[in-house]
């Protein structure tokens, strides 16, 4: 059985960089996160990764990886990359430097080549789902590919809040 999936340029850099990926399509809910793309899927929301673009104190944008069911704490964050200070970045802003929409931003295939953290207990898990360029469309890859492909540093910043 095959999927019809988009051909993202997040996909695109995937088949470049020989990633092996399998495409999952679900119905995209606004404002309804990982939640429901994890319950769409079946798989634990722990698996589903987000890509969150902030951005530091000097308007340096960044990209951090985390888990679906977890949130970033912005001060550990800047504490642990030597900043004064880490901020969510807009809509707007978070397109302009990866080119994709929100609810759709894949790590994968960004505008401009973007510093990549991600939590460290992602790559602890055999499997991982996440955004591949489009809203209502994850892939599923090994979390080690993070590393290969994107160079992602681990970071220990995840929150229960």
């Amino acid at each position: 059985m095959s999927v019809d999936y988009p051909i993202t340029t997040a996909v695109r850099q995937l088949r470049e960089d020989h990633v092996e990926f399998v495409p999952h399509i679900y119905t995209y809910v606004e404002h309804g996160g990982t939640s429901v793309s994890a319950k769409a899927l079946g798989v634990p929301e722990h698996q589903v990764i987000k890509t969150i673009v902030l951005q530091t104190d000097e308007k340096q944008p960044l990209i951090v990886l985390m888990h679906g069911d977890l949130e970033v704490s912005t001060k550990q964050l800047a504490r642990t990359i030597g900043v004064k200070h880490v901020e969510l970045c807009t809509a707007d802003v978070a397109r302009k430097h990866t080119g994709y929409e929100f609810g759709g931003t894949s790590p994968f295939g960004t505008r401009k080549r973007l510093p990549v953290y991600a939590e460290k207990t992602i790559f602890d898990l055999r499997k991982i789902y996440i955004n591949g360029g489009k809203r209502g469309f994850l892939v599923q890859i090994d979390p080690a590919e993070l590393r290969r492909v994107l160079g992602a540093t681990e970071v220990e910043v995840g929150t229960r809040e």
